[in-house]
């Protein structure tokens, strides 16, 4: 789907006929290299500077040698899936589009964009693209209405990622809770352990201290953010994207482990008083399609 923008029916198609998909995909390409996306936090603050040996990483529960991946000038891919539905009219919706444009500012050249709405349906409205004007030409004529296809959503966001080069990051913003998607909230987790993005999950509203935002942000090593209001969400989305190009890439090739199924991992910093954020494991080459 290279096109700059879709219908609601090809967002039903693709969640009709695509929910397979992820099924199939795998965190790694292969057993000769894998790539471990990490965030190292000091509480709130990410941690910069640390070599691949201050870096512990388990596979299985078998220890491994690793080595860090330069990504300073990497491009990277971000996808915003946004509530758009009735409650989001008046400020909500204000805040979100001006928080999106400082997003948007902190973008480089060769990065990409994408932008996927959703009320009552998924809208995968934007492909990633270079040209970054066209999603805030859109946001900026959004209009709230309907309800919550939260869970359909994350799907298509997930399906925009797929098969894309690049580190590709998920913000998801919403105020609610769902109630109007096909897809259950189990078949989108694992959609996302089976996806190579990381999700950060902006709750607001009723949408705060919900569980599902903290075991999707835990699936891919992302992070959630509760909003008491969307007054500061600017700030917000500044650090989403500078948290996200601080992280490390670790690579490293699997040794004593057997090639297929689902690997565990386990990484930790040497550093007893820093907390690390990765995605707790891939599926191997090895694995057979379901």
């Amino acid at each position: 789907m290279k096109a700059a923008g879709f219908g609601v029916a090809v967002a039903l198609v693709a969640i009709a006929t695509l929910s397979a998909a992820p099924q199939q995909r795998r965190f790694s390409s292969g057993v000769v290299a894998v790539r471990v996306d990490a965030q190292v936090m000091d509480g709130r603050r990410s941690v910069p500077g640390l070599r691949a040996e201050d870096f512990v990483l388990l596979d299985n529960g078998v220890p491994q040698t690793v080595s860090l991946v330069d990504t300073a000038a990497s491009p990277i891919n971000v996808v915003l899936a946004f509530d758009l539905s009735g409650s989001t009219s008046g400020r909500r919706l204000a805040d979100l589009t001006s928080a999106s444009e400082a997003l948007i500012a902190g973008l480089k050249s060769g990065d990409r964009l994408g932008l996927t709405t959703f009320t009552h349906s998924a809208s995968p409205r934007i492909a990633l693209t270079p040209e970054f004007a066209a999603v805030t030409q859109a946001l900026r004529g959004a209009a709230a209405s309907g309800d919550t296809s939260l869970f359909d959503a994350l799907h298509v966001a997930l399906l925009l990622t797929q098969a894309e080069a690049g580190r590709s990051l998920v913000v998801v913003c919403s105020d609610g809770r769902d109630t109007a998607s096909w897809l259950r909230p189990d078949e989108v987790l694992e959609s996302a352990r089976r996806s190579n993005a990381v999700v950060t999950f902006v709750a607001a509203g009723r949408a705060r201290g919900w569980d599902f935002p903290k075991n999707l942000a835990q699936a891919t090593g992302g992070d959630t953010i509760d909003l008491e209001s969307t007054n500061d969400m600017r700030r917000d989305f500044e650090r989403i994207l500078q948290d996200f190009r601080s992280r490390y890439v670790i690579s490293y090739t699997p040794s004593g482990v057997t090639p297929g199924g689902y690997h565990r991992l386990q990484v930790s910093v040497r550093n007893k008083g820093l907390t690390v954020r990765a995605r707790p494991g891939y599926f191997g080459a090895g694995e057979a399609p379901r």
